[in-house]
């Protein structure tokens, strides 16, 4: 058996009894099976013989995976009894010879494990990943995938907990790692808040604390005596922000560890305020965000991104029909406006200020002196943005060609005006938002 055909021979053989049992149960019919037989035949010899690649492999396991598909339609249809799992089987055989062989080909892994991920098969997928994870530990995306896979279908926090640590271990260096980490766990920190919505833990929290009742927590009494001498157990009503681990202590840590890692990288820092600011109504995004905007004025503070944080960070969460939007939308205008005065980088600051303002603009219902407000300072923007353009020496640059393409796409709209834009120093005076923005 030491020959390619005779190892082709051998797992060829043990696929006769099952073939046997889908023609005689007539899933398939004769000359089908026979053509099975035939391609198996083709693929394994392929396989067994010198010069094998890992896309022979991946083509032997999707044309398995397909068969597999068409068996369980056909099966489905006639209510046949035959064995569930004989494919799926075989198509593990198949991909645990591939990884065997190409241990190191990442591709062939990730087949294998989404296969087993498709199938459900948990057992499977676990014993996969640590093998995989065992032979690539620098592959940051595997430590994403399968901490991702630990929350999202095991529901195991704590396993993909240890998924991060253990890749951050041996990519320390990845920047990408980290910032998935903080993601992972502000997903965790979302779902539980939702789910305490959803109970109603929270109101009845707060229903309780309105009626006067003493809130007791664990670290002060959590049982009393009664007149009986036997112990009363009290439940405990502690609000989920009275908890470190709930109320952003874990992000935060790592957002520090970070920047430990990365000292002088406020990019990073940014990266972190663009992830925490997807999560706008937990109720710790506004002490993260702002942890990292200090971080990232701490660091460069006249840096375009440090400032552009700064100043979109009041709106966060904050909704326009909300009484508290303007007085926000007044200290973003302000931050704004001192940016543009001490950063070293006005274009790229005016670029993020168009992209922020020209959303705002298209709010429906928005009122028409926030409107107004955003107009005016859309106008500054611009100012500020052909004042640089002529700085450089050029009546227009590349960052200008750019606003306007943005402007335009938003409902500032004939190209007349945006030549004037370009060519007029006084146009940016006479821009205001189409009635339609």
């Amino acid at each position: 058996m030491s020959g390619a055909s005779d190892k082709a021979r051998f797992y060829l053989e043990q696929s006769v009894p099952e073939l046997q049992e889908l023609e005689r149960k007539q899933i398939f019919s004769k000359d089908e099976i026979s053509a099975i037989a035939r391609k198996r035949a083709d693929f394994e010899h392929k396989l067994n013989a010198r010069g094998a690649r890992p896309a022979d492999f991946a083509q032997y396991a999707e044309y398995e995976m397909n068969l597999e598909a068409l068996r369980r339609k056909r099966v489905r249809r006639s209510g046949a009894q035959v064995n569930p799992y004989s494919g799926q089987r075989r198509i593990f055989f198949v991909l645990d010879r591939a990884t065997r062989k190409f241990h190191g080909d990442v591709g062939l892994w990730m087949q294998y494990a989404e296969y087993a991920r498709r199938e459900k098969a948990n057992r499977k997928f676990v014993q996969i990943v640590t093998a995989m994870l065992r032979l690539h530990p620098t592959n940051a995306d595997l430590w994403v995938y399968a901490a991702t896979y630990a929350l999202d279908v095991q529901g195991d926090m704590t396993g993909a907990r240890t998924y991060m640590q253990r890749g951050l271990r041996f990519c320390k260096r990845c920047k990408d790692l980290w910032i998935q980490y903080g993601k992972l766990e502000m997903i965790y920190l979302g779902k539980i808040e939702g789910r305490r919505q959803v109970l109603g833990i929270d109101h009845a929290t707060n229903a309780l604390e309105a009626d006067g009742l003493a809130v007791q927590t664990a670290t002060e009494r959590d049982t009393e005596a009664n007149t009986n001498g036997s112990e009363q157990i009290i439940p405990s009503t502690k609000p989920l922000h009275s908890s470190p681990a709930l109320s952003g202590a874990i992000p935060l840590a790592i957002f520090d560890a970070a920047m430990q890692e990365f000292p002088k990288d406020e990019l990073l820092a940014a990266r972190f305020f663009d992830l925490f600011a997807e999560f706008p109504r937990l109720s710790c995004t506004r002490t993260l965000l702002q942890h990292a905007v200090t971080a990232q004025l701490a660091l460069a503070p006249q840096a375009s991104s440090a400032l552009a944080c700064s100043f979109r960070l009041p709106l966060i969460g904050i909704d326009h029909q909300w009484a508290d939007f303007p007085a926000a939308l007044r200290l973003s205008f302000e931050r704004l406006r001192n940016g543009l005065d001490v950063t070293l980088d006005q274009s790229a600051l005016a670029l993020v200020a168009i992209d922020w303002l020209l959303p705002l603009l298209k709010v429906d219902g928005l009122d028409d002196s926030v409107r107004t407000a955003l107009g005016l300072m859309l106008r500054k923007v611009v100012g500020t943005l052909q004042h640089s353009a002529k700085q450089g020496g050029g009546i227009m640059d590349e960052n200008l060609a750019t606003a306007m393409k943005k402007i335009a796409s938003a409902g500032f709209p004939e190209e007349a005006n945006l030549l004037r834009l370009t060519n007029d120093p006084n146009t940016a005076s006479t821009l205001v938002p189409s009635s339609t923005s």
